[in-house]
């Protein structure tokens, strides 16, 4: 099957893949809303976050501070995920993380 050259320069197409990435983000963000409706759930979410540094200096004073800044980027794009999937399961989770 061969897929159709895009086209820039065509409106009609360029609105169907605006369509097309809307559709797949939402789908994304409905994953993690699924996700995030369980306590093993966002138990794992929260580990994951902790894990990528993401409340925590990076800084070492050394060349591994890119290494921690790394981690700590995908978990602020992990954390911008969360907040625009459901922001308040945000704060249950930072209950949660509390027992």
């Amino acid at each position: 099957m061969t897929e159709k050259t895009f086209n820039a320069s065509d409106e009609s197409q360029v609105a169907d893949r605006k369509k097309k990435e809307l559709r797949g983000r939402e789908r994304e963000l409905e994953d993690l809303r699924v996700v995030l409706s369980t306590k093993e759930g966002r138990r794992f979410y929260w580990k994951t976050l902790c894990d990528c540094g993401v409340f925590k200096s990076s800084f070492t004073g050394n060349s591994t501070t890119f290494f921690n800044e790394g981690k700590r980027d995908i978990g602020l794009k992990l954390l911008a995920d969360l907040m625009e999937a459901d922001a308040k399961k945000y704060l249950l989770m930072t209950e949660e993380a509390k027992d």
